[in-house]
């Protein structure tokens, strides 16, 4: 039986919360989220009539926002049930308001390119399976793409992946929207565009000695790097998020993340 990148997804949040108890509150959040987002995604598959020229520059139409907010109402109790206790609230809150509120939240949140609110956030988490249908559905796009913004859906990469190629390794970005994952060269800041290498430190920690925290000292940016060269198992969307202590580290030492999560992280 072919196992779907969803599901593998799910598994591979179930084995980081069993090794590591710091990640299980959040992964704990983010395997029903998964779940959630794989079922909505097979319903709006035969539901929704979206045109294969549509994407995620414009706005939703009266018909896509109409299921959408149909949909919102089921999610919000997921997030009440597994979220952490701030964030658990605001979904309470959310949920107490009315379908309209809902509705302009979903719209706003969809055309916004880097939301940072709870509110903004939630709303993306909820929307993200419809922008992946998108862009299931869309012409394909080129491997290569120069700049650090998704060439789909023009968001910034939330993590890096190096793949094998040759004797040595590939870079690539991965949008934390739609999921589009698009080739970029290595020694590069996705934030700036330095290229002095000088300027662009890595460092790697003992309990994730495959993910790399690619800095760059002239914006004072990061972006977590997920090696699959040296850990085949991994999954960069959910090793970026188990990997939250990193995310302290850098932090400390006065990087900002080039682009959070969905979840906030």
């Amino acid at each position: 039986m072919t196992v779907s990148a969803s599901q593998r997804r799910i598994e591979r949040a179930q084995e980081l919360a069993n090794q590591h108890p710091f990640a299980a509150e959040i992964l704990g959040l983010f395997i029903p989220i998964a779940r959630f987002q794989s079922e909505m995604s097979e319903q709006l598959g035969s539901s929704l009539r979206t045109p294969l020229s549509a994407g995620v520059d414009s706005e939703l139409g009266r018909e896509e926002l109409s299921e959408l907010s149909s949909r919102f109402e089921s999610f919000l109790p997921v997030v009440e049930a597994h979220g952490p206790e701030q964030l658990a609230q605001q979904s309470r809150a959310l949920h107490a308001r009315e379908k309209e509120v809902w509705a302009e939240l979903l719209s706003r949140s969809w055309i916004a390119l880097s939301p940072s609110d709870p509110e903004g956030l939630l709303a993306q988490a909820f929307l993200q399976p419809y922008a992946q249908l998108l862009r299931f559905a869309a012409s394909p796009r080129p491997a290569f793409h120069a700049y650090a913004i998704c060439p789909f859906c023009n968001r910034k990469p939330v993590v890096g992946v190096l793949r094998q190629m040759g004797d040595g390794a590939a870079r690539s970005l991965v949008c934390g929207f739609c999921l589009n994952e698009w080739e970029f060269r290595r020694i590069v800041c996705p934030g700036c565009g330095e290229e002095n290498d000088q300027k662009l430190p890595v460092f790697t920690a003992t309990d994730f000695d495959y993910i790399r925290l690619d800095c760059c000292d002239s914006c004072k940016t990061y972006i977590k790097t997920v090696d699959l060269t040296l850990n085949g198992h991994a999954d960069p969307i959910v090793d970026e998020l188990a990997s939250a202590p990193l995310n302290l580290w850098a932090h400390d030492r006065g990087y900002a993340k080039l682009q959070k999560n969905l979840l906030g992280m």
